[in-house]
């Protein structure tokens, strides 16, 4: 029991953190898509109802 404390307190101060030297860089790539499909298609039925006629 007394190595298990004596071992945790040797070990305790042996960490370190350090920050990078090189900036984090987070790409971010986004598929939008999706949403311009959809609104094509909102259009597409809109503009077919409009004119059921010439279909």
């Amino acid at each position: 029991m007394a190595g298990a404390t004596l071992a945790a307190t040797a070990l305790g101060g042996c960490i370190t953190v350090n920050a990078p030297e090189e900036p984090i860089v987070i790409e971010l790539n986004v598929n939008i898509r999706q949403e311009v499909i959809y609104r094509l298609a909102e259009d597409a039925g809109n503009t077919i109802e409009d004119n059921a006629d010439i279909f």
